[in-house]
């Protein structure tokens, strides 16, 4: 059960646009936004950083959400692992993808760029920061300079809402529940504190 309980979105009306485009991308709105809407202008900023973010760019959808799944596992944040999973997959990779990320270093069904974005969000993710020049010299074939500052930003962001989610204990969604229910169990995720009693 959530720590704060969040808003009812019937609470939010000068919201109403951000929801319906945050509705449009993930098909649902996520339960953080409505306890960040108790903060009116935190809930505005972190949208248009989010929208920055994770909306069109220079790096594929599915690359971004792989990226932010992989950093919120190696944080620990089950709520952000079941959303970014399932965000993968309304991107378009393959279910059976994202189940194997956890092999991405030898799994074929993984590029080369792949490994060196998901290298990258896993070191980037744990405390301490384990990133080397290294991990910027694996990118350099795969991507431009702009390019990864896109992913930098995706692991960030995801460094935001995993301490976000977790310190609150926000409740998982249906749709990404049950979406880690099917496709993350068998890797060890279980909802955990972010099971909607």
């Amino acid at each position: 059960m959530a720590n704060i309980t969040p808003l009812d979105r019937r609470d939010l009306p000068e919201f109403e646009p951000v929801f319906e485009l945050t509705e449009a991308a993930m098909g649902f709105v996520p339960r953080s936004m409505y306890t960040m809407g108790r903060n009116p202008a935190l809930l505005g900023a972190f949208a248009q950083l989010a929208g920055t973010v994770l909306g069109p760019g220079n790096v594929d959808g599915g690359v971004k959400q792989l990226v932010a799944h992989v950093a919120s596992t190696a944080a620990g944040c089950r709520y952000c692992q079941a959303h970014t999973a399932s965000s993968a997959a309304r991107n378009g990779v393959a279910a059976d993808k994202v189940e194997a990320v956890w092999s991405f270093e030898t799994d074929d069904r993984f590029s080369n760029a792949e490994r060196a974005a998901l290298r990258l969000a896993r070191d980037a993710a744990t405390v301490p920061n384990a990133t080397t020049p290294g991990h910027f010299a694996d990118l350099a074939p795969h991507f431009s300079d702009d390019q990864v500052v896109e992913l930098v930003a995706v692991i960030s962001l995801f460094g935001w809402l995993n301490r976000w989610n977790d310190t609150m204990a926000t409740d998982l969604e249906d749709e990404p529940l049950g979406f880690g229910r099917e496709h993350l169990t068998a890797q060890g995720w279980d909802p955990g504190k972010h099971a909607h009693p």
